[in-house]
Formats: structure tokens, sequence, C-alpha cells
């Protein structure tokens, strides 16, 4: 194995009285494709600026090669003090790196070179960091978050751009699907700590999941007693995945009423059966015409929007999604056309920017408003403590301010602070930009029990295929067209992508060693074992739960112990030996249903 290019050992950091990591350690060696994953807050980004040597270090050794070329893209990167993006760029290049790369980077990302960094977007901004770090090729890439505030044409792009090069890759993203195609082992942080998967990330939850319920084990092996709270944030995330293999279920379902009400595919129309009751119809667009100037946003877009419906409007940046979310929601008025809003909406919009929060006060005013100890949801008093233990904060946190939180924790705390106020019809505005994985599940899973209705807009492709009923596509010259599932499926029916950035041209050291690399692997298949196993799945998933059922109303005697130590020992080895079971049946039975929903897709 080749010596590695950049090494931190034993690193120790603390910020202000907070000890964030210790012994923790990275090695990145020539040509590796390395995910950086661990909650927020964990200190993925801290650890990522003390491999680019921008952040000083507590203890432990930082090794970099000699002549071996960094770059780092931050979460945020700086365009300040430089004329135009082009200048920008250019100043990130070595002596002897291609300034004609440099400008074909930006004019691949859709830009011109010539925009002044303060009239940036989001966007636009993340695109000139991208130039700017990929046109020196460099030995080794560390990104944060590369794909935020990017449309999905840009990461389609961006794919297939890091996929060409020889550089060494080192990714902290919360996009699965970019995970899963560009990682070819996992670094996991976790409280301050390292730990290494040499495997891709589609396999590292499951590892994870492993070394919890092993830690989990041991820790009762030991007789320690573990805090109910600090359980639940570490332990649940294993809960939470077993849940959603029964809530996909309620989505296949959700998807095809969706697709048999819409009628043929590839139609802008959603059509509702007759005699449903009153307030079914959310939002009835008809006729729906926009345009600014010379420019279409909407063209003749009909369309019918149910209660329970989670509709994600997809397209690339200035498609007009907001626009037509706006449209939808009765907040701009169209040019042709209706918007009819059912009755007795209460309408809740989460707020992208997080800009309602005030950075002053701390988590559990933010929460409450500053009065008491209590939340109100749904109607119910709940103690903020407990509240917050759903978003995944922990109670120590309640008294934290806003401003120290990380930009994953506010966007969790908004998702908070949005849920508890009362709403029918939740908009939501990139909502998984800076969330954790943990936070995506968590996020997935209070969407899928929200009663009332989601307008989505996300360029995150995994989790359009985790959440949406229906997906509506900008497909070009204000056509938008409506498909029923997630963003796979809308590929499956023929729906394209519109305005994807053409690739720039590698230098030659940059081309991949082996084509073999970003080959496509060949359509798998449901084989005879694979549609038995499918058919028999679910009674073997019913009937250990039935087990479980009756072991844990054995083991609900509080006498028990007392009685007979053997028959509880027997009964609980019995309990965990039947979750470990139902785990691994549950994990195959949902291997085998996106199996099949995909050859079936083909």
């Amino acid at each position: 194995m080749a010596p590695p290019l950049l090494l931190l050992q034993d690193v120790s950091l603390t910020l202000g009285a907070t000890p964030l990591l210790h012994s923790a350690e990275l090695s990145v060696a020539p040509g590796e494709r390395l995910c950086l994953v661990g909650r927020n807050g964990s200190g993925k980004s801290t650890l990522l600026r003390i491999a680019a040597g921008q952040q000083p270090l507590d203890s432990g050794t930082r090794f970099l090669q000699p002549g071996t070329t960094v770059r780092y893209l931050p979460q945020e990167p700086d365009l300040s003090g430089f004329a135009s993006t082009e200048a920008y760029v250019a100043a990130g290049l070595g002596p002897g790196d291609d300034h004609y790369r440099a400008r074909a980077l930006l004019e691949a990302l859709g830009l011109t070179g010539q925009e002044e960094p303060a009239r940036l977007s989001g966007g636009e901004a993340r695109r000139a960091a991208l130039a700017r770090v990929l046109a020196p090729a460099p030995d080794i890439l560390l990104l944060d978050e590369p794909t935020n505030h990017l449309d999905l044409p840009a990461i389609a792009w961006l794919e297939a751009e890091l996929a060409s090069l020889r550089a060494a890759l080192v990714v902290i993203s919360h996009d699965r699907r970019l995970l899963e195609r560009l990682g070819r082992a996992v670094v996991w942080l976790d409280r301050g700590a390292t730990r290494r998967m040499e495997r891709g990330f589609a396999e590292f939850e499951a590892w994870r999941d492993e070394v919890l319920e092993q830690e989990e084990r041991d820790h009762h092996k030991l007789a320690r007693k573990i805090a109910a709270e600090e359980h639940w944030l570490r332990y649940g995330v294993t809960a939470r995945r077993k849940r959603n293999v029964r809530r996909l279920g309620n989505l296949h379902a959700l998807r095809a009423q969706h697709r048999a009400a819409q009628g043929p595919l590839g139609t802008a129309k959603l059509e509702a059966a007759d005699g449903e009751i009153s307030g079914r119809i959310v939002i009835e667009a008809t006729d729906l015409a926009k345009s600014f100037g010379e420019r279409t946003i909407v063209r003749g877009l009909t369309t019918k929007i149910l209660r329970g419906d989670r509709v994600a409007l997809i397209g690339p940046n200035g498609a007009g999604k907001t626009t037509l979310l706006n449209l939808l929601t009765g907040r701009l008025a169209p040019d042709a056309g209706t918007v009819k809003l059912g009755s007795a909406l209460q309408m809740m919009t989460l707020d992208q920017r997080r800009e309602s929060l005030d950075p002053a006060a701390t988590l559990a005013d933010t929460l409450t408003g500053g009065h008491g100890e209590t939340v109100v949801v749904n109607g119910q008093a709940r103690h903020v403590m407990g509240y917050m233990k759903d978003f995944l904060f922990s109670p120590a946190q309640a008294r934290t301010p806003v401003g120290t939180l990380s930009g994953g924790e506010r966007g969790r705390l908004a998702l908070a602070v949005a849920l508890a106020r009362p709403s029918n019809l939740l908009v939501l505005d990139e909502p998984t930009n800076d969330l954790d994985l943990e936070t995506l599940d968590l996020l997935q899973e209070l969407l899928t029990d929200y009663p009332g209705t989601v307008l989505l807009v996300s360029h995150d492709r995994d989790f359009l295929d985790r959440v949406a009923s229906s997906v509506v596509n900008a497909e070009g010259d204000g056509r938008w067209v409506d498909y029923a599932g997630g963003f796979s499926d809308m590929l499956a029916q023929g729906g394209r992508i519109m305005g994807a950035p053409t690739p720039a041209p590698v230098p030659p050291r940059e081309k991949p060693a082996a084509a073999k690399e970003t080959t496509a692997a060949p359509p798998r298949k449901l084989t005879f074992k694979d549609k038995h196993a499918l058919a028999a799945l679910p009674g073997r998933i019913e009937a250990l739960q039935d087990d479980m059922t009756k072991l844990q109303a054995v083991l609900a005697d509080p006498d028990l112990y007392a009685r007979d130590a053997a028959g509880f020992a027997r009964t609980t080895a019995q309990l965990e030996k039947a979750a470990a079971e139902l785990a691994v049946a549950e994990e195959r039975w949902l291997e085998l249903e996106l199996l099949r929903e995909e050859v079936e897709g083909r």
C-alpha cells in the first residue's frame, strides 16, 4: 500500500471549554476516496480544516508529504476582496497551473468570470469556489458540503468531474447519492474519536448500527449505567432506520394513489376522485401562467394537490421553483389562470436561511418564545426538554445560545420551531442544507408522520426518493410536468433534468487511471431465491414481532428477576436474539423491495 500523502495522528482540540476532538486520526493515500461523516457539531468541518492546515491543534501531529498540493473547499467560501469570479479562481492557481482550465471550469459551471462576488447568490458563490479548488488539479481535495446550494444538473456534473480525477478526495456531504457513488472508504467521527471502514458508503449505516449495538451490549455486560438521554441520542438512530422500513410501505401506497389519480404519465394535471370530504383539495391550479419580461416561468399548468400529498418541485437554479411555490401558495398573483386554496389552511414556511432565529437567545427560549418551559405541539403542551430530544438536542444544550450552534444544529432548530406551530400545509425550501445523516433520517420520519400536506423544494435526490409522493419537474420553456413517485421514479418515467453543465477539459495528469472505476455496473435482477424471500419475509417479520411482544410482556413482570433469575436471563437472551433476527429480516426485505422497484422501473 502506498504511503499516505496526508496523515493526522492523535489529534486533540478543545474549543472554549468544550473538548471537540481527542485522539482523532485521518490518513489519505494517493487516489483515495474518503467520506467523512458524523453528527452535526461533532467536529467534521474542524477536522477538515486541520487537514487543510488552517486550524491549529492542541496536541497531535499533521504530516504532509513534501510537494503534495492540497485544496480545501469550506462550507462558506469567502470571495470578499476580489473584483470578479475569475480573479477569485485565478488566485487559487499555483506556478505552472493551467489558466485555461480555470476559465473552462467557470464556463462549465455557468459563470462568465466577470461576476462581482458581492452580487453572487449562494449557488453562484459555491460554483466559483468549486472552480477555484478544481482548477489547480491538486493531489488532495478536501470538500466540505460541496453540493450545498447547487441544483440537480450541477450536482450531476460535479459527480462526473470528481469521478474523473486522480486526486485523493475527502468529502463531507449530506448527499447520500454523492457519497455512495464516490466513496470507497468511510471515516466516522463520533464523540471526538474516529473510526474507519474500508468499504463504500452504501454499507456505512449498517456498519454503524452494528458498532453501536455492540457498544451497547458491551455497556450492559460491564454493568455501566448509560444516561437515558445519551442512550436515545446515540442508539435511537438504529430504531429510526427500522421504523422507516415500515414507513416505506406507506409511501408506496401514497405514490400508487397519486399515480392512479393523475391520469396519463407525463401530464401536468392531477385528478381527485369525486365525493371526497370538504378540505380534501388543498390547492387547485388551472391554466397557470407567469412571465417576467420575455422569460416564461410557468405556462399552462393545471394541477390539484390533495390533503396528505408530499409534492416536490425540482429543476435547475433559475427555473422558477420558488416562483411556482409562491404562485401555488397564493403569495404571488399569476399573469393568467387561477389558484384556489382549500378551506381552513394553516401554512407554515421553513425559514431556509434561519434568519428568524435570534443568535443571542437560548435554544429553550427560542422554542418556548421565552415563556415558561412548555411547547404546544398539535394542541398538546410538552416540556421543552422532551421536545428538544425529538430533534436530537440533549438537555445540556437547553441554555446554549443559538449563535454557537453549528449550521446543521440551527437547521434542526428551525425545523423544531416550524413544526411546533399549528399548520396543515408545510412549505419547505431546501430543508436539507447543512443537515447530517441522522437529522435527515429524522426529517424523513417527521415528514412521513406529518398529518398535513407538504410542498418541498430540494436537490437532494436520495431525500426526494425517500419522501416525495410526486415530483413536479421543470422541463423548459415554462413547462412543468408532474410524475408520481420520487426522483428516480421520474427518471424511470422519462423525465429529464434541464440545463446540465458540460464537462470541463481535464489536464492529462488528471485523467482516470482506469476506465473501470467509472464503468456502470450491469443491471441487477431478482433471482428465484430473491422472489421467494420477498414473499416470505413479511410473514417472518410479523412472527418475530409477535415473539418480541410476548417476551417483552414476560419481562414486564417486576418480580421476575427475584423469583426466577435464570428465567429472566433466558428470556432476555431470547428477546435479544429475536431483535437481531428481526433487524436482519427487515434490512433484507428493504433491500429486495428496492431492487424489485428498480427492476420493474427499467
